[in-house]
């Protein structure tokens, strides 16, 4: 009897084990479940390095700090995370900014938020980013603001994490300017590359030559510079934010303006090197060099006879520049000084830098250059410096801009490079830092189903959140294209005639037999905009020099709808004039002859402003050359599944062999998705 006793007691035992079990696995699954869903609510740009959720939210009235102690220091909390919310309200939610020497990256911080905020940080920079982490948590709930139960453990991966933008071809205000050095610290960056100088103009007053600043100097935008209170202005913004200004008077190349001022014939004038002492005086004089520690005297591109100079007076310019205690940078490729033992070298294209030369990375990643889809796989699968995280030689990089082509307004540079999308991209990169270098996904987008699709796609609807949160009315060219499935067979052999027809055009089959070769579709590819072949050989579908692809997928509707669409197949660099030009004439959608068909029924190009334009029209603006900066295409789609159908021909002065079609919604500057499509390349 006791023993049948005990078995019951261990068999119940084992039920309440069971069941007690059972219940922790369902309470750590919600657990879970919630910590995943605040995520998906919460997205942080740049990822933190160490992030954890918790299980639900924090609603609040009002914040009451309780301790700030960068106070001294100039940290103004209001002014970082200004959203309208009351900050001395006893009946807040506590804050507290704590200063902790413990934490080794010095601008490195911590954040948790429970039942009240706690902030902590080494320096004023590591608390200014925690406060740029929690602005970008705090959610509107009617009469409530919102957060999200977390834990925090964050630093940047690089020292260096810059924007560059070039005024001296084409003058921004400092209001467009202020614009954009707020989305840099929101997004951690902390360096503003400006470069001031360039064969349209000196954009740099100089009280010492004041005839660098008379009409005769500038190409373009004669009159338009920045004063030095101007610039003093920028410093002090830029300081306020924890960004760091390097600025840059780009010598010996690059330098009409600076000829044209002084009626200089060749930068081997006797007058040259102290004029451009007195100038580089002037621009040390504007800070400190605890203020502006670095100087950028460029270098680069020294391409014809009256820009060429002797080795010394750049190795004279470095020397007095050294005196001044600033680090130098240069470009590279650029002029190399075998006696130049410490200037940090600027790597573009894909120059690599000098042997045991400190280096920042700016290869393969002009915005100029970026198509705004495509383009944003690049800045998120490449690798800063081609390593996990900066070291002593290793700084970081600096995401640039070259809008060489005169523009119109100064807005258009804003509305025809993805300049706000590719800094996010790009800040997650530069802060987290990237494990791997893909070069295979540079120019497209992963296979579905793979782990790296599954990233992206993950980064994206970050992306998407931030878009809609934070860039209201701004310029941010990019929808969620990870639900763009397609097709593409080829490249069949046009012969040089582009109107070559292929048997795809009259009937769709698994594969095609012409001139004894045999063609099968490829599903791989996916994504708004699709490189076929990319223009600076970064893997892709081909490597082939010339062809005709074609393309396809359906499109499920709901219902019957007149369907706006991005559509283009060249992408213009914004750079070079038009390069790959000329320019389609009226009726055709690209010089070679590519189609587009919905539903059997072709769709015609836009009517151009600027038919037939050449290469060599740098002084022209663009106006509609590109499907981001022009009105949509209209389509209209049935109820039901529609079929989509492009023919690619590419080879002759074309220089990108690429496609773009997605559908957008246009609201105002405000781009978004097409809801309730569904794509699907099946037959």
């Amino acid at each position: 009897m006791l023993i049948l006793n005990k078995k019951k007691y261990f068999q119940s035992l084992k039920k309440v084990a069971t069941l007690l079990l059972l219940t922790l696995f369902v309470l750590n699954a919600n657990s879970q479940e919630k910590s995943k869903e605040l995520s998906k609510k919460y997205p942080i740009i740049p990822t933190p390095q160490e992030l954890k959720f918790g299980k639900k939210e924090v609603s609040f009235t009002s914040f009451n700090i309780i301790n700030n102690e960068f106070k001294i220091a100039g940290l103004h909390p209001h002014k970082v995370v200004n959203k309208g919310i009351v900050w001395t309200d006893a009946k807040g939610i506590n804050i507290e900014i704590n200063q902790d020497k413990k934490l080794k990256n010095q601008e490195g911080y911590t954040l948790k938020i429970d039942k009240k905020i706690t902030i902590a940080a080494p320096t004023l920079k590591g608390a200014y980013y925690g406060l740029h982490t929690l602005g970008q948590l705090i959610r509107e709930n009617g009469s409530q603001w919102t957060l999200p139960q977390l834990d925090i453990n964050d630093w940047p991966a690089f020292k260096i994490r810059g924007f560059m933008h070039d005024t001296g071809r084409n003058f921004q205000s400092l209001d467009q300017l202020k614009e954009q050095l707020d989305i840099l610290a929101q997004y951690k960056l902390n360096i503003f590359h400006w470069h001031l100088t360039d064969n349209p103009g000196w954009r740099l007053e100089s009280k010492l030559y004041p005839e660098i600043q008379s009409d005769k100097t500038f190409s373009r935008d004669a009159g338009l510079y920045y004063t030095q209170e101007d610039f003093k202005e920028i410093l002090a913004y830029c300081k306020e934010r924890q960004i760091t200004v390097i600025p840059e008077f780009d010598i010996p190349g690059h330098t009409d303006a600076f000829r044209k001022a002084f009626g200089i014939k060749s930068m081997m004038d006797q007058r040259v090197l102290p004029i451009l002492l007195d100038l580089f005086d002037e621009l040390t004089g504007l800070a400190d060099a605890d203020e502006m520690p670095y100087i950028h005297i460029g270098t680069d591109e020294v391409r014809n006879e009256a820009e060429y100079v002797e080795d010394e007076l750049i190795l004279a310019i470095m020397d007095y520049l050294k005196n001044k205690d600033r680090e130098i940078i240069v470009w590279k490729e650029g002029i190399v000084i075998p006696e130049d033992s410490t200037s940090i070298n600027q790597l573009w294209a894909q120059f690599e830098g000098r042997e045991g030369h400190r280096f920042i990375d700016s290869r393969s990643n002009y915005i100029n250059h970026l198509d705004p889809l495509a383009g944003m796989a690049r800045l998120y699968f490449q690798q800063p410096c081609r390593q996990p995280s900066g070291d002593s030689l290793a700084l970081g990089g600096i995401l640039c801009v070259w809008p060489d082509n005169n523009v119109a307004e100064e807005r258009d540079i804003l509305k025809q490079n993805p300049i706000y999308p590719s800094i996010v991209f790009y800040s997650d990169a530069i802060w987290k830092g990237r494990e791997k270098n893909y070069p295979e996904f540079w120019a497209k987008i992963p296979k579905k189903d793979t782990k790296e699709f599954k990233m992206f796609k993950n980064f994206e609807q970050k992306v998407l959140t931030h878009r809609d949160l934070f860039f209201k009315d701004k310029e941010f060219p990019y929808v969620e294209q990870t639900v763009a499935f397609w097709k593409v067979i080829g490249p069949f052999d046009h012969k040089g005639n582009f109107s070559a027809s292929f048997p795809v055009e009259e009937e769709l089959a698994p594969s095609y037999s012409v001139d004894s070769k045999v063609y099968t579709w490829d599903d791989s590819p996916v994504g708004a905009t699709v490189h076929l072949k990319h223009f600076f050989g970064f893997p892709a579908i081909t490597d082939t020099k010339s062809g005709t692809y074609y393309a396809y997928t359906k499109i499920y509707s709901p219902n019957t709808r007149e369907q706006a669409f991005w559509i283009g197949f060249h992408g213009w660099s914004r750079a070079g004039g038009r390069r790959g030009g000329p320019v389609p004439n009226l009726g055709q959608w690209h010089t070679t002859q590519p189609k587009i068909w919905v539903n059997d029924q072709e769709i015609l190009p836009p009517i151009w402003q600027q038919p037939g334009l050449g290469v060599n029209t740098d002084e022209i603006p663009f106006l509609d050359e590109d499907y981001f900066y022009r009105k949509p295409t209209i389509i209209k789609l049935n109820k039901g599944w529609n079929t989509v159908l492009l023919k690619v021909p590419h080879g002759g002065n074309s220089w990108k062999w690429m496609y773009t079609c997605i559908p957008v919604t246009i609201v105002g500057n405000n781009v978004g998705e097409a809801k309730d499509l569904i794509f699907d390349p099946s037959f």
